[in-house]
């Protein structure tokens, strides 16, 4: 039995209709909405490819059923920049060449995107790095990719002084 349930995506408003209510968020993104930015990975919750922020939370969108999302603000990595203006994670991963294939990219922006509007204070090396445990790389550039996050969280704490 199909049911609309009502998501507001980046700003938007949306009224999807899924066939069962447990249809993961995912696949309402890419499927029906289009957001193909979050990704498809081993749809277990495993490697983080697919993460979100739902109210400011990192989640993986594969886990995570439509009907719970109902109503609350999803922000997907299509929603945290504009080509004329990249968010401070997107501007440093480019900056410092830290993306490989960049197929996990999406998830590793969302989660330190959430890191960062979490704790607001000065970079912590250990603290990206317990972040990043979730979200699987197999280029191996993690260590471009937390010097990236070390340098935006610096950039968007000073931002938050001014």
């Amino acid at each position: 039995m199909s049911t609309t349930h009502h998501l507001i995506v980046n700003g938007e408003s949306h009224d999807v209709t899924v066939d069962y209510d447990d249809t993961p968020l995912l696949y309402v993104l890419r499927d029906t909405l289009g957001l193909k930015g979050t990704r498809f990975g081993c749809g277990n919750g495993d490697c983080g490819s697919c993460t979100v922020l739902v109210d400011g939370r990192a989640l993986k969108s594969c886990e995570v059923a439509v009907w719970s999302v109902a109503d609350k603000s999803i922000l997907t990595v299509e929603g945290i920049g504009r080509h004329d203006r990249l968010h401070p994670i997107q501007q440093a991963i480019l900056a410092l060449q830290a993306g490989q294939c960049g197929y996990c990219l999406s998830g590793i922006i969302m989660s330190a995107v959430a890191m960062i509007q979490n704790d607001p204070g000065p970079p912590d090396r250990d603290k990206i790095a317990r972040t990043l445990s979730s979200n699987l790389c197999r280029c191996g550039a993690h260590g471009r990719i937390i010097r990236a996050i070390e340098k935006a969280w610096r950039e968007c704490a000073a931002g938050a002084k001014q």
